[in-house]
Formats: structure tokens, C-alpha cells, sequence
């Protein structure tokens, strides 16, 4: 079985105006290509026409049962009632957890006023995502999407379960530390890249996290996930495949780990795809800019 804990339907091309609906069948047709089992799509911090709202994605997944939604929140201009319909979504078990976005918003996950988000999180028992690393938006503040921000808030909410996104790149260390300090602190691997891999990145990643699960232990921890459409699924599962772990520990990583964090509904789970080969055969993807 696999998980995708960071999946978008967020338009990146913004020459062009595309529906949400075709966003949606791309990004079910890419899980089709790749025996993916399972999504978790994340809203933005931002709402236009390139960016749908939770609300829009909600309803458009409602009936679908191999999807999930995590809920994007703005910093700078979340509102009562964004925390309202927030809290019907979560009560209804529409949204799975909630996603904000430091670097990209000029925020430090310790802030106050991101205290009644967590509570929020705590009382429904979500876990709260963080954009931690690089930004693909070069105007990105990365001070604030530093990982080691990420402790502050572990240790200040030990009930909250929390997710560093991009394990931290290039901060991976760091990361390593945090996940390994903080039992309620998880990571995903995803936005590791754009487009694919390329053979002597991918090498270098690879011992990354290679070593991220040395040094923090058994990786019940690490959760796959993607980024896409930014990141190919295919160049993804050749990735984790290309760690060599025991098979206990990838099916930890590629879908356990994320079944019991998010409590989602997966049923049985059926036969992994056998490894990808060394080409990476074409795969619909969206277009990025």
C-alpha cells in the first residue's frame, strides 16, 4: 500500500486558468499510473483562481474515498470564522489535519497567535503540518521555515501531533534532531525535488536520509509523501525504493505510519508495485512554471 501525505491541486502554471475538477482527475490519474492507494490533498495559505479553498476541495472529494483533506491556513488572515468552518470540518471528519505555511508568510510556528490553531488541532486530535526549508517562491523568508522553529511548539504542546514538511531541506540535520527530541513530531519527505530525480542528487539525498533514520532510529516517524504535481510520483517510489530498507521498516514509510497518524480508512492493504526500473516511463503530471 501507499500513502501520499502531500498531494495539491493547486495550479502552478498561473498562465493559465485551470478547473479544480481537472486538477483532480489529473491527480487521479497519476495515482492510477503509480498504484498509489491513498491521498492527503493540502489546501493553500492563500485562496484565487489558481488556488482552490478547503471548502471547494472538500466538496469536490467528498465521495471519494481514496482522498483525504489536510486544511491550509493563513497566518496573516485567518478570521473566526475560518476557525468555524475549520471546526465543522474537522467535527464531520472532512479535513484530517490542518497545514500553515511559515517561510511562504512571514510567521514563526511559536507565534501566540497560533496557539488557538493548535488547541484547535489538540481538541480533534489532527495533526498540524508545517512548510519547513526552501520555498518554491523565491520571495520566501526562510528564517521563519527553519525546522529547529518546530521545537518551540513540540515541546510547548506535547499533545500535538505535528508534521515537518520537506524533512526540513536543506536544514535535514536539524530535522533529525527535532524528530528524534520529540516523540509527537513526524516528518515526510516530499518537495525534495522538481520534476525528477536526477541520478547524482538523487545519490546525495539518499544518504540524507539514509542517515536521518540512523541517527533518529526506527522510522515511525517518517511519512512518504510527494508534493505533487511539483514532484513526480514515479521518481518518488524509485526513490524510497532505492533506500533498501527492510520491508517492515518501508511499509513504516510508505503508508503505516500515515494510516495511524491521520487515523485514516484504508482497509486491507494490497501488493506494493514491484521496484520501478531504471527508466522512468512517461506519467501525466500538470504543468509547472
Amino acid at each position: 500500500m501507499i500513502i501520499d501525505v502531500h498531494t495539491h491541486l493547486n495550479n502552478y502554471d498561473e498562465t493559465k486558468i485551470v478547473p479544480l475538477e481537472e486538477n483532480l482527475a489529473e491527480l487521479q490519474k497519476s495515482m492510477a499510473y503509480n498504484k498509489v492507494d491513498h491521498v492527503l490533498i493540502l489546501t493553500s495559505y492563500k485562496v484565487n483562481e489558481h488556488r482552490p479553498s478547503t471548502r471547494d476541495v472538500v466538496n469536490a472529494t467528498r465521495d471519494l474515498k481514496n482522498m483525504d483533506v489536510v486544511a491550509g491556513l493563513s497566518f496573516l488572515n485567518f478570521k473566526e470564522r475560518d476557525l468555524r468552518e475549520l471546526s465543522e470540518f474537522l467535527q464531520d471528519g472532512l479535513v484530517k489535519g490542518i497545514k500553515l505555511y511559515p517561510g511562504y508568510e512571514p510567521f514563526y510556528p511559536y507565534d501566540p497567535r497560533c496557539q488557538i490553531i493548535y488547541d484547535l488541532a489538540q481538541e480533534f486530535d489532527v495533526p498540524v503540518m508545517f512548510h519547513t526549508g526552501d520555498t518554491y517562491n523565491p520571495k520566501g523568508k526562510l528564517r521563519f521555515s527553519h525546522p529547529l522553529n518546530i521545537d518551540d511548539v513540540a515541546v510547548d504542546n506535547p499533545g500535538m501531533k505535528i508534521v515537518i514538511c520537506h524533512i526540513g531541506n536543506p536544514w535535514i540535520r536539524d530535522c533529525m534532531e527535532i524528530v528524534y527530541k520529540n516523540k509527537n513530531v513526524y516528518a515526510d519527505i516530499s518537495g525534495l525535488v522538481l520534476g525528477d530525480f536526477k541520478s547524482r542528487f538523487k545519490k546525495f539525498m539518499l544518504q540524507q536520509v539514509k542517515d536521518m533514520i540512523l541517527y533518529a532510529g526506527e522510522p515511525r516517524y517518517l511519512l512518504y509523501g510527494t508534493d505533487w504535481p511539483i514532484c513526480r510520483m514515479r521518481t518518488y517510489i524509485k526513490f524510497v525504493d532505492e533506500l533498501g530498507l527492510p520491508p517492515d521498516r518501508e511499509e513504516m514509510i510508505y503508508w503505516q505510519n500515515a494510516a495511524q497518524l491521520f487515523k485514516l480508512d484504508v482497509g486491507k492493504p494490497i501488493k506494493k508495485p514491484a521496484p520501478a526500473q531504471t527508466s522512468i516511463a512517461p506519467e501525466p503530471v500538470m504543468g509547472t512554471s
